[in-house]
Parts: C-alpha cells; structure tokens; sequence
C-alpha cells in the first residue's frame, strides 16, 4: 500500500489548508533492499517518504504495535523525519485500522512514539540541543544563507548535523519570509559533510495573534532538498534552543515556507519533546515492483 499524507501540525482552521507538508508513507509486509528504497523516493519526489516494515513476521498491521521506520528524501536516507513519522502513523490508524492507542517505530534515532488523540497525534521525539559556535568558522554558509541580514548568534547541533542561524532581534519577520537563498551556491560553501541543513529562525511575537514564540526556514539541499516546507525534525533542535531562551515549556512556532506550517511542541520533564499534528490523505493506491 502506498498513500501520500499531507501532514499537518496543528493549526488555525484557516490556515489549515495551506499548514501542510506532503510526505508518503509505503506499507511493506517485509524489507526491500536499499537500492528500491532510494527508486521509490527518487521517483516520488517529496521532501520525505517513508517505509514501514513489520518487525516480527507474525503480527499484522492491524494488532501489532511495534513496527520498524526508515526515511528517504530523494537522495538520502535520513535519521529523523517528524512530518514522514506523523503520516505513517495516521496509514496505520486510519487506513489500516490498528487498534492500539501508541504505536512505537523503531527508526535510526531510537524508538519514536505517536499517539492518537481525539484531535490528531502526538509525537515523542528526542530533544537534540544545539551549541553555540564561532560564526567565522561558518561564514561563508552564513553569507549564503542569510547574506548581509544581522545575525545575532550561530549555534551546531552535533545530533543532527544542523547548522542554527539566529537572525537579530531588530529584524522584521519580513526579513525571513522575504528571504531568497541560492540553495545551489548555498550547497557549494560546505562540501566536507559537516552538516547537512541550515536552520535559521527568529524570535516570534507572542503578544501578536495567533502568538507565535519562534520562526524558521530550512535549507537542505545536501539532501536533496532545497527548502523544506516544515520539518518536525528540525523543532527538536529549536525547541531545546528557545525553551531556554524563552524560559517557555509549552510554544507554538512557525515554520514560514512558501506553504508554510505551525508547530505545537512541549518539553517534557524526561528530556524529551512532544509534537503535536494532524493528517489527510490526499492520494492512495499500491504500488507495483
């Protein structure tokens, strides 16, 4: 079974629409080899697809709750994918009827919980803190980035191989929306392997409504990417991040794209972070090897 999900984190019902991400999510009785994985994705062409394998042959995917993820963008295999893993979740709950109120991935970032709430499902995620850095010994991915923008700091996140630019806090918002990257010449400035994305994000404005603590954008073109609409992923670095800045437990970020995504994120006491999102199928159908 193959379905294309349009993942959503939750949102204002009128942004609903365009608060989306697409990823698929392929339902496999057992694992293909590496070389089918990156066809399926190369051909597919999303930001992210997943594949969803049973771990022990004897249970189904109706009853089992336990089940092994991997992610693909159309060049690479990646460690972690929020959108791809909330969306595998929804083909297991929705379409295939599994009963159980948690199912559990076992993914290249350790066991990833999701449970289904009356509104939508939470996701579990690591919380991947991230370092501040010497900006010169990034400045020619900043100046690609983010060009002659103020930046107020730069931090690495080791976990993820994520470069966090922070842009000053006298810039409008309009400096990140408005923000034209070279993604090809971005690419060019890193070529050693260092990292494989740059985050850069803002701070929001939580007295304007609908109260957004942060910003961001992504840019991945290391793995195929160019720009990523929302990347659940990347909030476990910037929830770490402005959770200390902001001295907040519970935010609501924004992730502005083109087609743009909120995030609704929770640290937990554990050191782990929640993520809240919804789901819609927008295509199904079964694929043919």
């Amino acid at each position: 079974m193959a379905a294309c999900i349009g993942a959503s984190h939750k949102c204002r019902p009128e942004a609903e629409i365009r608060s989306a991400k697409q990823a698929r999510q392929d339902v496999f009785l057992k694992e293909l080899s590496d070389d089918l994985y990156y066809k399926i994705a190369a051909e597919t062409n999303l930001s992210d697809t997943a594949f969803i394998t049973r771990i022990n042959p004897s249970d189904s995917f109706t009853t089992g709750s336990r089940f092994r993820l991997r992610w693909f963008t159309p060049t690479t295999e990646v460690d972690l994918c929020g959108h791809a893993t909330l969306a595998s979740a929804a083909v297991l709950f929705q379409h295939i009827k599994n009963v159980n109120p948690t199912l559990v991935f076992e993914t290249k970032s350790g066991d990833l919980h999701v449970t289904k709430k009356e509104e939508g499902y939470i996701m579990d995620f690591p919380l991947n803190p991230p370092t501040r850095v010497e900006p010169n010994d990034f400045k020619d991915t900043i100046k690609a980035a983010v060009g002659n923008l103020p930046v107020q700091e730069v931090l690495f996140c080791y976990n993820t191989k994520k470069l966090l630019i922070r842009l000053a806090d006298s810039c409008d918002i309009s400096a990140l929306t408005n923000l034209k990257v070279d993604t090809v010449a971005l690419e060019n400035t890193e070529r050693s392997g260092r990292f494989c994305a740059v985050i850069v994000t803002m701070k929001g404005s939580p007295d304007c409504q609908p109260g957004y603590d942060f910003y961001s954008r992504d840019f991945s073109p290391w793995v195929g990417v160019p720009e990523d609409p929302v990347t659940g992923s990347n909030h476990t670095v910037l929830g770490s991040y402005w959770s200390e800045k902001l001295g907040k437990k519970k935010m609501l970020a924004y992730q502005c794209s083109s087609r743009g995504g909120e995030l609704e994120l929770e640290l937990r006491d554990d050191g782990r972070i929640n993520i809240a999102g919804q789901a819609i199928t927008i295509l199904q159908g079964t694929i043919k090897l």
